[in-house]
């Protein structure tokens, strides 16, 4: 039975898969867009929206808290700076996902996950 087992396993270990979200969200944040499949896009969307809405208010424990997750001070210093006020008057939905095809290899559904202008 799956009772009480919430959110997508991406058939890895717990480790890798935070290893990956964190990865993922680290580019996005970055360079505001990642191609990938459409089931890590969908994964890691929650992950990233909570970080921008973190990054609305800046102080010390924000920063902290974003760099325990992110992977990159770039990235942080980027929530703080720009995203934080780019969407202080948005209530969310910061990202979208744009379906781009299926990879030729294995026939994955690529998806394009990007920040709202």
């Amino acid at each position: 039975m799956k009772h009480r087992r919430a959110g997508k396993t991406l058939d890895r270990s717990s480790t890798s898969r935070r290893a990956l979200w964190r990865g993922l969200a680290t580019s996005i944040i970055l360079y505001e867009h990642c191609n990938t499949t459409l089931a890590k896009a969908k994964a890691v969307r929650p992950y990233v929206e909570r970080l921008i809405t973190k990054g609305k208010v800046k102080n010390l424990n924000t920063r902290r808290q974003l760099n325990a997750f992110l992977m990159s001070e770039n990235a942080v210093n980027k929530i703080l700076e720009e995203l934080g006020p780019r969407y202080a008057t948005r209530p969310g939905g910061y990202t979208r996902i744009i379906k781009l095809g299926t990879r030729k290899g294995d026939g994955a559904e690529i998806a394009q996950i990007q920040l709202v202008k």
